[in-house]
């Protein structure tokens, strides 16, 4: 049942003076400019269709068949009731849930991609010049580990200083020798090749150049018969023993997030989840996403993460007191502020504003407005509780435009969130009746950035859109179900 049918059906019953449908009090029909009948006050007469639109005097409604329902200044003064009868409440799936004190997993759930460390690099150059006589068949993209052998190089000035030294040697001049020794060292021989030398007595030409740690070999410069200057680079080489993930957050959330924070990852391609601890928070945030960038270390000791592997990340934050909360579900946001529909029973429902605090996956705290076993609606309140219907009933205090217009009529439709770019939700939607739109996935902009709140990529959303130059406009958001 749509919003706009439901809404008929109670200002068709308020007529009638039947008991499926009706709002507050007995809304007779008097037509007085001022007072009812029995004394009560008028201030204004409306459309239960249109509630946000008010009238004077009196009369038929201008948008439907049916005549103008009358406000009353008691009805203003107090909290309005919803009353439905339960078999329609039973129909509409409207279900209930108790509030109650427990604790909230406060944490942010973000995406983010494997990284190849940015610390563990080794950037392999030659330290003098010689000739390229063999390069080792390896090719960049190659896992290799400690030591394995990349080239070999033919290094001629090394015979004078070498045969220099060792005739020093022979002569037992001491001094002279380990002068003629840091020489060699200054030549890039290195400490292994002078040992050799010491050991054997026979000038060595050809220096073999080793990976300095394992890891991916990135890039591979040389091939055989190049001549190679002092300084030249060789290879890169990045260790893999650990890995980065960077995650982007939005700027609402990252204020919780703290260095040294712990986080747990999901990846598709793993079953089991990892853990890890937040590494540093980057100093720049993305100006056009408006997310700030997480980077996280995570131990990759068997080389499985890869580089550019998507995951999704839980950030933990510490248990706190347990408070008062209720399913996450049961809030309506409307941009401006947080409701809920109160069960008073006997089928009574009243809209009831709440302060929000923290949320995790199922709950949201309640720091104002509830109190712990009251009841709420968990499931169907959207059918219940339309941005129409809480004008109807006093609780938006936003005058709408004096006629309703095509432009300003608000479309729903319910579907699956896919992403949050910035103030931007992309959804895998199902058709909209009212525009005659089949299902897609697409991306719509928000009309507040507080509909942002609560809501995480994978929950089922049902929402209402409104039609403008740009495009349409997200105004209303009730999250159905969450995220599996």
């Amino acid at each position: 049942m749509s919003t706009r049918l439901f809404a008929c059906i109670m200002g068709a019953a308020v007529i009638a003076g039947s008991a499926g449908y009706w709002l507050g009090a007995d809304k007779s029909h008097e037509h007085s400019g001022a007072a009812a009948s029995d004394g009560r006050e008028v201030l204004y007469w409306y459309d239960p269709m249109y509630p946000q639109q008010r009238f004077d005097q009196p009369g038929p409604s201008p948008f439907m068949d049916m005549q103008l329902v009358p406000r009353y200044a008691q009805d203003e003064a107090r909290e309005q009731v919803l009353q439905i009868d339960p078999r329609v409440a039973q129909n509409l799936g409207v279900r209930l849930a108790r509030v109650e004190r427990g604790s909230i997993e406060d944490g942010v759930e973000a995406q983010g991609a494997l990284a190849l460390s940015g610390r563990d690099v080794a950037q392999v150059q030659t330290r003098v010049a010689g000739f390229v006589e063999r390069v080792y068949r390896h090719a960049p993209g190659d896992v290799i580990e400690a030591g394995t052998p990349l080239v070999e190089l033919l290094v001629p000035e090394w015979a004078a200083a070498q045969e220099e030294y060792l005739a020093l040697r022979r002569s037992g001049h001491a001094d002279l020798a380990a002068a003629a020794r840091r020489r060699l060292q200054l030549a890039g021989m290195p400490e292994a090749s002078i040992r050799t030398l010491e050991k054997n007595g026979e000038v060595q030409l050809r220096q073999r150049i080793s990976a300095p740690l394992g890891g991916l070999l990135q890039s591979l410069e040389v091939r055989e018969g190049m001549t190679l200057a002092a300084g030249a680079a060789v290879a890169r080489i990045n260790g893999l023993e650990r890995i980065w993930l960077e995650v982007a957050v939005p700027e609402a959330q990252a204020g919780s997030i703290r260095v040294g924070q712990r986080v747990e990852v999901a990846l598709p391609s793993r079953a089991e989840r990892l853990e890890g601890r937040v590494d540093a928070l980057l100093p720049e945030a993305d100006a056009q996403s408006r997310t700030l960038r997480v980077r996280i270390e995570l131990p990759n000791p068997d080389a499985s993460l890869r580089a550019g592997l998507s995951a999704r990340v839980r950030f933990v934050a510490a248990e706190s007191a347990p408070g008062l909360r209720v399913p996450s579900e049961a809030v309506i946001r409307t941009g401006r502020r947080a409701l809920v529909m109160l069960a008073e029973g006997e089928g009574r429902y009243r809209p009831q504003e709440v302060r929000l605090g923290r949320a995790d996956d199922r709950h949201s705290e309640i720091l104002d407005g509830l109190q712990e076993g009251q009841q709420v609606v968990a499931s169907g309140q959207f059918l219940l509780d339309s941005e129409a219907s809480l004008r109807g009933l006093g609780l938006d205090d936003q005058v709408a435009p004096a006629e309703p217009t095509a432009s300003a009529s608000l479309h729903e439709s319910s579907g699956r969130l896919l992403a949050i770019d910035g103030h931007a939700l992309k959804i895998a939607h199902g058709p909209f009746p009212t525009l005659g739109m089949p299902g897609m996935t697409m991306s719509f902009d928000v009309a507040r950035h507080e509909l942002l709140q609560g809501l995480a990529v994978g929950q089922r959303l049902r929402f209402a859109v409104r039609e403008t130059d740009e495009g349409l406009l997200v105004e209303r958001v009730v999250i159905e179900e969450q995220a599996p």
